[in-house]
């Protein structure tokens, strides 16, 4: 599905790689897969990938690309990112 352009299982997949289930451990292709689902306005996927610019995870640290993101979630009610932010 996340082939097929779905956002959530682009989110999903991210997930997967950032933590190793299923699949190795693989932040870069992480941060691929947040970005793809960020990009289609999926608000998780935004958080995520803010958590990964905040962290470090795959990209290096870059505290207004984790702003940005974290934002864009919010606005959105993303529950998780109205607290990071």
């Amino acid at each position: 599905a996340a082939n097929q352009g779905d956002s959530s299982s682009m989110n999903n997949l991210g997930r997967c790689y950032r933590n190793g289930w299923g699949v190795s451990k693989d932040l870069v292709e992480a941060v691929r897969f947040y970005s793809m689902a960020a990009e289609l306005s999926n608000a998780s996927g935004q958080n995520n990938l803010g958590g990964c610019y905040e962290n470090g995870w795959g990209v290096e640290k870059d505290p207004l690309k984790a702003f940005k993101w974290y934002s864009l979630a919010a606005e959105q009610g993303n529950s998780d990112a109205q607290f990071n932010t």
